[in-house]
């Protein structure tokens, strides 16, 4: 190629970009033919998997501390920016301050039990005919383990290469986040004591629509915070000043699309039976707006994604968690 005395030359930078482009290009098109037509993908380094190891220790210490990041699996998002901005305003610390995790483990080994496999059940694909069942379980081995250690099933099987949790059997050993009070569904609510009715009374919960964040308070002290999906834009959650009435571990849940749908109750619904895959989780705090509570969730994923019909929606091992810290007389404020 010649070039005019008009035609800029281009700097030893391009020249080296080009030059590197074009095997770069081929490779690239290589990888893309020879490798299943998956995308290329470099290997993790060493940088970024101590960085996931980072964002987990800080996941499990602020779990640890009821401030709930949302699911634990290492990745630095909004709801762990957003529960560290709460540990550092209830500790008092600067608004810059790092906690020390340098001794929390961020993994731990865990071996299958024949236990485990107990809670395990099947699903019916209809409202019908789930309202004919004794019980709303999990249904894989996978679904039980990742909610018990607050994580996600595609971090577990991260965690696990060449894992099979499908055909797992009791003594096979996995890797899981270490975190500090894994949610066992078999101790539940034996080991999640509820909120005494003196402390409930002094506590104040506050859902933060926008923020998609509920705080507690004890006498104007933050002490909680958890991730919510508050409602949906066709059913917001309805602002105001509003108190829990009644809380229910393992609730019935009353399917009732023309509430779902109009909030009109109708004559026209279905018992649901509890579990951990009810529509409500595991967990129903009753405001005194009718249909209206704090509950549960079956997919922890989908918490500050997914819209609600107007309640507040945790996951299930914060909302046990949540039963232990607020009750019946605590006020709540949606805004």
């Amino acid at each position: 190629m010649r070039f005019s005395s008009q035609t800029p030359r281009p700097t030893i930078r391009a020249r080296c970009l080009r030059a590197g482009f074009y095997p770069l290009l081929i490779a690239s098109f290589l990888s893309f033919f020879l490798i299943g037509c998956t995308p290329f993908a470099l290997p993790k380094t060493a940088d970024s998997i101590e960085k996931q190891q980072q964002n987990l220790r800080l996941q499990i210490l602020l779990d640890s501390e009821n401030f709930g990041p949302g699911v634990v699996d290492g990745h630095y998002g909004e709801f762990t920016a957003k529960a560290l901005i709460n540990y550092r305003r209830a500790k008092g610390l600067a608004p810059d301050a790092l906690p020390d995790i340098s001794q929390i483990r961020p993994y731990t080994r865990y071996t299958i039990t024949a236990t485990d496999f107990s809670p395990l059940g099947t699903m019916a694909s209809s409202t019908e005919e789930m309202a004919k069942q004794s019980k709303m379980p999990y249904t894989t081995l996978i679904e039980l383990l990742s909610e018990r250690f607050h994580t996600t099933q595609k971090f577990l099987r991260k965690l696990n290469p060449g894992k099979n949790f499908s055909s797992m059997q009791a003594g096979e050993m996995i890797t899981v986040p270490n975190v500090k009070r894994p949610f066992r569904v078999d101790r539940y609510p034996s080991s999640y004591p509820a909120a005494g009715s003196s402390l409930a009374a002094n506590r104040h919960v506050t859902v933060d629509i926008n923020q998609r964040i509920l705080t507690i308070e004890e006498n104007g002290r933050l002490i909680a915070s958890f991730p919510i999906t508050p409602g949906s834009a066709e059913h917001p959650a309805p602002v105001g000043e509003w108190r829990i009435v009644g809380s229910v571990p393992w609730p019935w849940y009353r399917y009732d699309e023309g509430v779902l749908k109009r909030g009109e109750r109708t004559e026209t619904f279905y018992n649901l039976p509890p579990g951990p895959n009810s529509p409500v989780g595991i967990l129903w705090a009753g405001l005194n707006r009718a249909g209206i509570g704090i509950h549960g969730t079956p997919a922890p994923d989908t918490i500050g994604r997914a819209g609600s019909h107007g309640c507040i929606r945790l996951s299930n091992w914060d909302a046990a968690t949540f039963h232990t810290i607020a009750g019946k007389g605590t006020k709540v404020t949606i805004r």
